[in-house]
């Protein structure tokens, strides 16, 4: 997995992926989308390098899966 910022992360999510900016609380931003009426959410935190682990339950949270992500870093 590469390493990316959370602003690079939430940049990806929003332009390739549909999902919109709800709120920021803090370091953590709230990012959703609805798809076929379900509300799918993520929550990023705005670090300067977002561990590999972290961005994985992102991804698992999004409905996201890794090959789709990384097809589009």
């Amino acid at each position: 997995m590469p390493k990316l910022s959370g602003a690079e992360i939430v940049k990806i999510l929003t332009k390739e992926f549909g999902f919109s900016v709800v709120r920021q609380k803090g370091s953590h931003i709230m990012l959703r989308k609805f798809v076929n009426g379900r509300k799918v959410v993520t929550v990023v935190p705005n670090h300067k390098e977002v561990k590999t682990g972290t961005l994985l339950g992102i991804l698992e949270l999004g409905d996201i899966s890794k090959d789709q992500f990384l097809a589009r870093v």
